[in-house]
Protein backbone atom coordinates (compact mmCIF):
# COMPACT_ATOMS: atom_id res chain seq x y z
CA UNK A 1 0.00 0.00 0.00
CA UNK A 2 1.20 3.53 -0.95
CA UNK A 3 0.16 6.99 0.47
CA UNK A 4 0.27 9.99 -2.67
CA UNK A 5 -0.15 13.06 -1.86
CA UNK A 6 -2.69 14.80 -4.84
CA UNK A 7 -2.71 18.60 -5.20
CA UNK A 8 -5.52 20.97 -6.20
CA UNK A 9 -3.96 24.29 -7.45
CA UNK A 10 -7.66 25.52 -8.27
CA UNK A 11 -6.62 27.00 -11.87
CA UNK A 12 -2.66 27.33 -10.91
CA UNK A 13 -1.59 23.74 -11.97
CA UNK A 14 0.48 24.35 -14.45
CA UNK A 15 1.93 27.36 -13.15
CA UNK A 16 2.80 24.81 -9.97
CA UNK A 17 4.32 22.09 -12.43
CA UNK A 18 6.55 24.42 -14.11
CA UNK A 19 7.56 25.83 -10.75
CA UNK A 20 8.26 22.24 -9.46
CA UNK A 21 10.39 21.39 -12.28
CA UNK A 22 12.73 24.22 -11.96
CA UNK A 23 12.92 23.94 -8.27
CA UNK A 24 12.96 20.23 -7.36
CA UNK A 25 13.23 18.83 -10.97
CA UNK A 26 10.25 17.13 -10.80
CA UNK A 27 8.96 15.25 -13.99
CA UNK A 28 5.81 15.01 -15.62
CA UNK A 29 4.70 11.18 -15.90
CA UNK A 30 1.24 12.44 -17.23
CA UNK A 31 -0.79 15.11 -17.87
CA UNK A 32 -4.51 15.47 -19.09
CA UNK A 33 -6.22 18.54 -20.10
CA UNK A 34 -10.10 18.87 -19.10
CA UNK A 35 -10.62 18.82 -23.04
CA UNK A 36 -8.52 15.65 -23.15
CA UNK A 37 -11.57 13.96 -21.04
CA UNK A 38 -13.41 10.74 -22.19
CA UNK A 39 -16.66 11.70 -20.34
CA UNK A 40 -18.04 15.35 -20.15
CA UNK A 41 -17.70 16.84 -16.57
CA UNK A 42 -21.11 17.53 -15.26
CA UNK A 43 -22.61 20.28 -15.77
CA UNK A 44 -21.48 23.68 -13.40
CA UNK A 45 -18.75 21.71 -12.02
CA UNK A 46 -15.86 23.85 -14.40
CA UNK A 47 -16.24 27.21 -15.42
CA UNK A 48 -16.63 28.58 -18.73
CA UNK A 49 -13.03 28.76 -20.35
CA UNK A 50 -11.15 26.08 -18.51
CA UNK A 51 -10.88 23.23 -21.19
CA UNK A 52 -6.80 23.83 -21.14
CA UNK A 53 -6.60 23.50 -17.48
CA UNK A 54 -5.04 20.51 -15.97
CA UNK A 55 -7.49 17.68 -15.11
CA UNK A 56 -4.65 15.45 -13.80
CA UNK A 57 -0.93 15.32 -13.74
CA UNK A 58 1.83 12.81 -11.99
CA UNK A 59 4.67 14.40 -10.95
CA UNK A 60 7.86 12.47 -9.67
CA UNK A 61 9.86 14.10 -7.42
CA UNK A 62 12.95 11.83 -6.39
CA UNK A 63 11.18 8.55 -5.93
CA UNK A 64 7.88 10.34 -4.91
CA UNK A 65 4.62 10.73 -7.33
CA UNK A 66 3.07 13.95 -6.45
CA UNK A 67 -0.20 14.28 -8.25
CA UNK A 68 -2.41 17.22 -9.15
CA UNK A 69 -5.03 18.71 -10.71
CA UNK A 70 -6.88 22.24 -11.32
CA UNK A 71 -9.89 21.24 -9.36
CA UNK A 72 -12.61 23.46 -9.87
CA UNK A 73 -10.55 26.49 -11.27
CA UNK A 74 -11.66 28.84 -8.98
CA UNK A 75 -8.21 30.50 -8.99
CA UNK A 76 -7.65 29.92 -4.69
CA UNK A 77 -6.11 26.90 -3.76
CA UNK A 78 -5.45 26.29 0.12
CA UNK A 79 -3.29 23.94 1.41
CA UNK A 80 -3.44 23.89 5.36
CA UNK A 81 -3.29 21.44 7.84
CA UNK A 82 -0.28 19.21 6.11
CA UNK A 83 3.05 19.72 5.01
CA UNK A 84 5.17 17.49 1.46
CA UNK A 85 8.65 16.61 3.76
CA UNK A 86 11.60 16.48 1.24
CA UNK A 87 14.51 14.70 2.59
CA UNK A 88 17.69 16.28 1.08
CA UNK A 89 21.44 14.37 1.69
CA UNK A 90 23.55 17.30 2.51
CA UNK A 91 22.89 20.88 3.87
CA UNK A 92 24.15 22.17 0.75
CA UNK A 93 21.23 20.43 -0.95
CA UNK A 94 18.86 21.10 1.60
CA UNK A 95 19.69 25.14 1.74
CA UNK A 96 19.37 24.80 -2.59
CA UNK A 97 16.15 23.33 -2.47
CA UNK A 98 15.10 25.45 0.32
CA UNK A 99 16.09 28.33 -1.29
CA UNK A 100 14.22 27.37 -4.93
CA UNK A 101 11.07 26.59 -2.49
CA UNK A 102 11.32 29.90 -0.59
CA UNK A 103 11.34 31.99 -4.00
CA UNK A 104 8.02 33.47 -4.07
CA UNK A 105 7.02 31.95 -0.94
CA UNK A 106 7.31 31.94 2.99
CA UNK A 107 9.86 31.13 5.24
CA UNK A 108 7.89 29.69 8.18
CA UNK A 109 11.06 28.35 10.12
CA UNK A 110 15.02 28.77 8.71
CA UNK A 111 17.36 25.95 7.84
CA UNK A 112 18.97 25.32 11.54
CA UNK A 113 20.55 22.29 13.23
CA UNK A 114 17.91 21.02 15.44
CA UNK A 115 17.89 17.86 17.98
CA UNK A 116 16.82 15.64 15.06
CA UNK A 117 18.81 17.02 12.48
CA UNK A 118 21.50 18.84 11.18
CA UNK A 119 19.46 20.51 8.67
CA UNK A 120 16.18 21.31 9.16
CA UNK A 121 13.69 24.33 7.79
CA UNK A 122 9.75 24.85 7.48
CA UNK A 123 8.78 26.69 4.37
CA UNK A 124 5.37 27.73 2.22
CA UNK A 125 6.47 27.56 -1.45
CA UNK A 126 4.35 31.02 -3.69
CA UNK A 127 1.19 28.33 -4.61
CA UNK A 128 0.91 28.16 -0.16
CA UNK A 129 2.16 24.53 -0.11
CA UNK A 130 3.95 23.83 3.04
CA UNK A 131 7.60 21.68 3.42
CA UNK A 132 9.83 20.51 5.74
CA UNK A 133 13.00 19.94 4.38
CA UNK A 134 15.54 17.99 6.33
CA UNK A 135 18.66 16.30 6.08
CA UNK A 136 19.13 12.92 7.91
CA UNK A 137 21.21 12.14 11.42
Amino acid sequence: MRVEPYLFFDGRCEEAIEFYRKALGAEVTALIRNKESPEPPPPGMLPPGSENKVLHSNLRIGETMVMASDGHCQGKPSFQGFSLSLTAPNAAEAERKFAALADGGQVQMPLAKTFFSPCFGMVADRFGVSWMIIVPT
